[in-house]
């Protein structure tokens, strides 16, 4: 909720998995109000190391934008500055999101999203519809994920380390492996042009 009962909507909130807090949600996005990187995880300084010298206007991001606190009037009225602070709040929460996922809380959350296929679900015949989380941990391959709203995700906003997190955090959540595996065959039967092809 905006200042003054006003809802703001920013574009890039729904690039990631989970929202701002109090932030609505396009429609088609799979979303539920609990499932948000928590406030009070933003408002700690501790988890913050260093992104106020990564993200361009951190002070008036953060205040204004992610975590809503002081109006800012000349902002409203130049469209350009709105535009770079839109630009610099997307880089801002991505970051953050980048940290808290490896939190447990975070954690909990994405195997919720992960347990919904909220990423999709593997699309191989021995993957057995598995959900994926960034890649099928089923038969270990990464895939482009369906939802349209993942396609534009950066990457950054994850890390390196987070798909397999979860399952290290939570091993009791990591599939088994598939039984079995697709191994091309040629039925080799007779054929009367084989004389022909130069096979007897």
């Amino acid at each position: 909720m905006g200042r003054g009962g006003r809802v703001r909507r920013h574009p890039w909130e729904q690039l990631l998995p989970l929202p701002l807090p109090l932030q609505p949600q396009p429609a088609d996005v799979k979303e539920s109000s609990s499932e948000e990187v928590d406030e009070d995880y933003i408002q700690d300084k501790f988890n913050l190391p260093g992104l106020n010298e990564q993200v361009p206007h951190y002070r008036q991001v953060l205040d204004d934008m992610i975590l809503d606190l002081e109006p800012d009037e000349e902002l409203e009225n130049n469209p350009n500055q709105r535009d770079l602070i839109e630009q610099a709040a997307g880089m801002l929460y991505g970051l953050i999101h980048a940290c808290y996922i490896l939190t447990n809380c975070g954690i909990a959350q994405m195997l919720e999203k992960y347990q919904q296929g909220d990423f999709g679900y593997c699309p191989l015949v021995y993957g057995e519809n598995q959900p994926m989380l960034l890649y099928c941990p089923k038969c270990m391959d990464v895939y482009t994920p369906k939802p349209s709203r993942h396609h534009h995700t950066d990457g950054a906003y994850f890390g390196t380390g987070f798909p397999h997190m979860p399952f290290m955090v939570h091993p009791e959540y990591r599939p088994k492996q598939p039984a079995n595996q697709f191994v091309p065959r040629l039925y080799v039967g007779s054929c009367s042009l084989w004389p022909h092809l130069g096979f007897s």
